[in-house]
């Protein structure tokens, strides 16, 4: 879920008409896909909620060093962590990414928000899943818990098809209102989902779920070739999200806007830090602790130079879910890159909206033109998909 951040300036046009950078994309969706499976899977009760942040980060880390290892200019390839791994809890809406000391552990029937994201050469595929735990009986979810599950994860399915050349972002925040009411649930507010791009996370091209009196944003009109991180949080509380505790926030990003000459010995060591290891994409305070980091950091945010995603809360006793994924807006369609495996949900509530259902069962993939035959015969549209769709062996060469 992001709440700051932005475009600094003016990116070279990288976009998916070059199958190479598609192919980042996808091995990125590989990352990310693997980690979000991998962590699912440590999410059992008894389990410290911060060892299961430090092993996911770990599983991107280790792993981005075994693909794409092609070379750009003579050197490596950036890739790895472009957001940390965060374990939101109950009524905790997002951006838990808990310090080394914590000792919170996961309990049996907790709701658990798992959101991170990897990156080849800049190119980032974020997702966010919602998950159960499970006790020893492995028993399917029900009650609020998968009301609400199922309604981020159902709002999701029709974001992904409202996001699509032609399209405008004023389309979407009735579709999703409609499917959390019918789950008897609230869309949290000020959620955006935003456009990627080639080492920005957030671009200034964006889609606010809930447009209320204090969060507005410019209407947009998506276009060809496009990608957007799509990130649902809905709750079964009014949907309010608020920050209880400065002290909770552990996730920050380089403000690249912003300079400042720091006065502090240790806010220099530490930007000096942040801007070696992180000079782009969010971080955790666990990546660089060490003596003096803590209060070092507070000059860098005083003057502006860090953008915090603080730790938010819905009101205690309530639940939110979240899905996100990231799509590409192919001449072929919309293709949603990144996933994770889904928990049998047991909810009685359905969607009765014949709009929505409509929608719902519509296909993600573009309608097609007047074919033109191509050599041999083939279609030339049909080559035209293939070239848009590269093996992700390429990436190995």
């Amino acid at each position: 879920m992001s709440v700051s951040g932005s475009e600094s300036e003016d990116q070279p046009e990288l976009d998916l008409s070059n199958t190479d950078v598609v192919t980042k994309y996808k091995a990125a969706a590989d990352l990310t896909n693997g980690a979000l499976a991998h962590v699912v899977k440590l999410c059992t009760a008894g389990t410290k909620v911060v060892e299961i942040c430090e092993k996911g980060d770990q599983f991107i880390t280790e792993a981005a060093v075994k693909v794409y290892k092609a070379k750009k200019g003579g050197k490596d390839i950036e890739k790895g962590l472009a957001f940390p791994t965060c374990l939101s809890v109950n009524s905790v809406v997002g951006h838990s990414s808990p310090l080394a000391e914590d000792a919170t552990e996961l309990k049996e029937g907790d709701v658990v928000k798992i959101d991170l994201a990897a990156h080849i050469d800049g190119f980032i595929a974020t997702a966010a899943h919602t998950v159960s735990v499970a006790g020893s009986d492995g028993a399917s979810v029900t009650g609020r818990a998968a009301d609400v599950i199922q309604a981020a994860q159902t709002a999701l399915e029709a974001a992904v098809r409202l996001f699509r050349p032609g399209k405008t972002s004023a389309e979407i925040p009735g579709i999703l209102e409609k499917i959390a009411e019918a789950h008897g649930c609230h869309l949290v507010e000020g959620v955006l989902s935003h456009q990627l791009k080639q080492f920005i996370i957030d671009g200034n091209k964006c889609v606010l779920n809930k447009p209320g009196p204090e969060a507005r944003v410019d209407d947009i009109a998506f276009e060809e070739n496009e990608v957007y991180g799509i990130d649902i949080l809905v709750s079964t509380g009014e949907g309010k999200a608020r920050v209880t505790d400065e002290r909770e926030t552990t996730v920050f990003k380089r403000a690249l806007d912003e300079q400042y000459h720091l006065k502090m010995k240790a806010a220099r060591s530490v930007f000096s830090e942040i801007n070696r290891k992180f000079p782009a994409m969010p971080f955790t305070l666990r990546a660089i602790e060490g003596r003096g980091s803590r209060l070092g950091l507070v000059e860098c945010l005083n003057h502006g130079l860090l953008h915090a995603y603080p730790v938010l809360h819905e009101k205690q006793g309530e639940l939110v879910a979240q899905a996100k994924a990231t799509v590409l807006l192919m001449p072929s369609g919309v293709h949603r890159i990144t996933s994770a495996p889904a928990q049998t949900l047991n909810s009685e509530k359905q969607i009765e909206d014949e709009e929505v259902k409509k929608l719902l069962q519509s296909s993600l993939k573009a309608k097609k033109k007047s074919k033109k035959k191509g050599k041999g015969g083939g279609d030339a549209s049909d080559a035209k998909e293939d070239a848009d769709m590269p093996k992700l062996e390429d990436s190995e060469q």
